[in-house]
């Protein structure tokens, strides 16, 4: 019985809901798998929080510029037309409501849309939350793609969450790799299932009730 996607399989599915002429910030991490299957054709384009607009998939191998980085200090490319830009204005295109698809990792998402993704608050965690706030506060529209659960069984998906927060009520619609939620003034609502997952083996996993895809 298949009920889970791969990270890359994801990716792609996340990469399908990216419209045409959408500027789009990829979060570190798994995010960032997801500019090598944005649609062939279309004109989306790729903001990293380190100053560039234009970022193109990873090189091949052996094609590496290393002055060419994302936010997560990996090797990328840069499609014609790219732009570099200071760090501060970076920021400031976040900040200012300029992006408009921004897709990140979570440790967890509540039922209203605040996100946890920058601290679980165990000895030695990251000390601030950095820019994932900017991201998760300023993109119009902000997608989430994680694991439905933990390595040791817990949801991700939560009623209240219980880690220090990024943002609240940010979250429009989390990818998992068991299904796709939105994000409603009600509550988680399914979107779409993976492989061989039903409504009610969802529920059970999280310990939450959906709201019905359609309704």
């Amino acid at each position: 019985m298949t009920t889970r996607v791969s990270r890359t399989a994801l990716a792609a599915r996340v990469a399908s809901d990216i419209p045409e002429g959408a500027v789009v910030n990829l979060g570190i991490g798994a995010p960032t798998l997801v500019a090598d299957y944005l649609p062939e054709g279309l004109e989306i384009v790729l903001h990293t929080e380190n100053g560039m607009l234009g970022m193109g998939p990873a090189p091949a191998e052996g094609s590496v510029d290393p002055d060419l980085i994302n936010a997560g200090k990996q090797p990328v490319t840069a499609l014609a037309g790219a732009a570099y830009f200071h760090h501060a204005d970076s920021f400031a295109m976040m900040r200012g409501g300029h992006l408009d698809v921004c897709v990140l990792g979570a440790f967890q998402v509540s039922a209203s849309g605040d996100l946890a993704n920058w601290s679980t608050g165990e000895p030695g965690a990251i000390p601030a939350v950095g820019g994932a706030m900017d991201l998760a506060i300023g993109a119009k529209d902000v997608y989430v793609m994680t694991d439905l659960l933990t390595k040791q069984g817990a949801p991700k998906l939560v009623e209240t969450c219980t880690y220090p927060l990024t943002g609240v009520g940010c979250v429009s619609r989390v990818y998992t790799d068991h299904g796709v939620f939105d994000v409603t003034p009600d509550g988680f609502r399914v979107r779409e299932l993976f492989g061989d997952n039903t409504h009610a083996e969802i529920e059970e996993l999280l310990g939450l009730t959906l709201i019905e895809r359609g309704a």
